[in-house]
């Protein structure tokens, strides 16, 4: 019992250097967050602030009019639906492209780590060169409309928001494979092969291996990649900036915010505040 003892406060003494900083940078500014939100009139430079409220929730929904006078619609009209459709497009989308992949590179013998450096390339690209590069691609007289034989088709500037969608979606998808993929593969090979060749005696058919027995055994690896997923695609920003420039299809002059997701908005009136 002494032992335990002991060792339960050596743990805890390794343990608080990162239970401090975690407190210090993730925990504090988390609170004080949802603090500030419920604080009317408050002032950064002081911390003073005039009561709690429920105002800030309501100007931000379109609910209450604004200490200009006018209605808040971004947030309602573009942040959320944008947000929700690039997380529930993309997450599903890339996890199963990642599957497949993973499962072709799993089976090839042959310049398999090779492959796994070229698939893993963009994960380590800068994200903003990647969506120029997106840019170009989609321009208007670029690869996309000349392979479709699509003419002086808009994509990116000045485009409808939901034409806008599909190369913001694609990119997002593109850039997200490689972390997925390696996920993926390292729970591939840890599948111990006798489940393979117990599937091979019953004569179960390649698709039926891969949704019977090889879906189920990933089901680790899916689950974090499901969750750390949606979690980044709430937190979606850098690939609006990197595509449009902006919070529009206008990039940064757009009068219409019609590109702007959650995080952009908060960014957004944290540098007009």
């Amino acid at each position: 019992e002494d032992t335990a003892g002991k060792n339960n406060w050596k743990a805890w003494l390794y343990l608080a250097p990162a239970l401090i900083l975690i407190s210090i940078f993730l925990l504090y500014p988390l609170i004080n967050t949802i603090f500030i939100s419920f604080a009317k009139d408050y002032k950064y430079s002081t911390g003073s602030f005039d009561g709690f409220t429920l105002d800030n929730f309501k100007v931000i929904f379109g609910l209450t009019r604004t200490s200009g006078g006018g209605l808040e619609t971004d947030f309602v009209n573009y942040a959320i639906p944008n947000t929700f459709i690039i997380t529930f497009v993309t997450v599903p989308v890339s996890i199963i492209l990642a599957l497949i992949i993973a499962v072709a590179l799993n089976s090839i013998k042959w310049f398999q780590k090779f492959l796994q450096t070229i698939f893993f390339l963009p994960y380590v690209t800068n994200a903003v060169a990647i969506g120029l590069v997106f840019s170009v691609i989609f321009d208007k007289n670029g690869v996309v409309n000349y392979l479709f034989n699509l003419e002086n088709k808009v994509w990116i500037y000045g485009a409808q928001r939901w034409d806008a969608m599909i190369p913001l979606c694609l990119y997002i998808i593109w850039h997200s494979l490689p972390f997925k993929i390696l996920i993926l593969l390292s729970g591939l090979q840890g599948i111990d092969k006798q489940y393979y060749q117990a599937a091979q005696i019953d004569s179960a058919s390649k698709s039926k291996t891969l949704w019977k027995v090889t879906v189920p055994l990933l089901s680790p690896q899916i689950l974090y990649l499901a969750i750390t997923s949606f979690i980044g695609s709430f937190k979606e920003y850098t690939s609006v900036v990197s595509i449009f420039g902006g919070p529009g299809t206008y990039g940064a002059s757009s009068v219409t915010k019609d590109m702007e997701t959650i995080v952009f908005y908060v960014y957004d009136n944290v540098e007009m505040g």
